[in-house]
This record gives structure tokens, sequence and C-alpha cells, in this order.
């Protein structure tokens, strides 16, 4: 299975639609929403992560396109920068997903890139910027 992260830019009028079921439906496709942001009748951003077979990808990805929806690839990553960081623990409560963690025996903060879905709330709250959002 791969899997792969998109930014979806919706026109005003598909908003309302089920896009997401028809993707898990119609493609067979696993949906997780990483972000999402909707001002009605204006338009709508959607970041998602598909995963699913390669073709499967390939003909959702055609399907969100005929439908006039924007598909850019997710192109922002995380950056943790170790040597800036002091271990405050600052980050951790407020990662929902555990991807900022603390070793309770070592009192060390790492982070797992695997788990991070770029939600953006800890650049903010770091005060030594150990770590930066990048596009």
């Amino acid at each position: 299975m791969e899997k792969k992260r998109v930014v979806l830019t919706f026109p005003p009028h598909l908003i309302d639609q089920p896009i997401t079921y028809n993707l898990i439906k119609d493609y067979e496709l696993m949906i997780n929403i990483l972000k999402a942001g909707i001002i009605p009748k204006e338009s709508g951003r959607l970041v998602i992560e598909m995963g699913g077979e390669r073709k499967a990808i390939e003909k959702g990805e055609q399907y969100l396109t005929e439908l006039g929806i924007k598909v850019e690839p997710l192109a922002q990553e995380m950056k943790y920068y170790k040597d800036r960081c002091v271990h405050c623990t600052a980050c951790v409560p407020i990662c929902s997903t555990g991807a900022w963690d603390l070793d309770r025996d070592t009192m060390e903060v790492s982070f797992r890139e695997d788990k991070c879905v770029l939600c953006e709330l800890c650049p903010p709250v770091c005060p030594y910027r150990a770590m930066e959002i990048t596009f």
C-alpha cells in the first residue's frame, strides 16, 4: 500500500459534496484528514493523506481534478533542530498525535516524523525555535 499527502482546494460549488466519501467508496482509498478549512460559499481547503494501491490513488486524483478540485502535493515538512532543543517539553502537551514525546527515564524530547500531521501548533510554543515547518 502506498500513501500520498495532498492539498485539495475546492471551488465554492463543491464544498457541500461528499468528496472524501466517494474517494473511500468508489476508489477504495483510505483517507486521513490532516487539516481542513472551509469558508461557506467561498472556498475550501483540505489536507489529506490517501492510502491505497498506486492505480487507485491515481484514479482518485483524476476524479478530483475532473470535478474541478485543485490537487497539489503537500510540500511541507517539520524540521527539528536537535542542537537547539533543551528538552523543556513545551511541545509535548500541545501535540495531539504524539509526534513529540518525552522519555521519562532520560527526560529527553524526541520527534516522530511519521506521527506528525503538520498542524502547526508546536513551532509557536517552542521558546528555542527548535522546530519549523518548511515549504
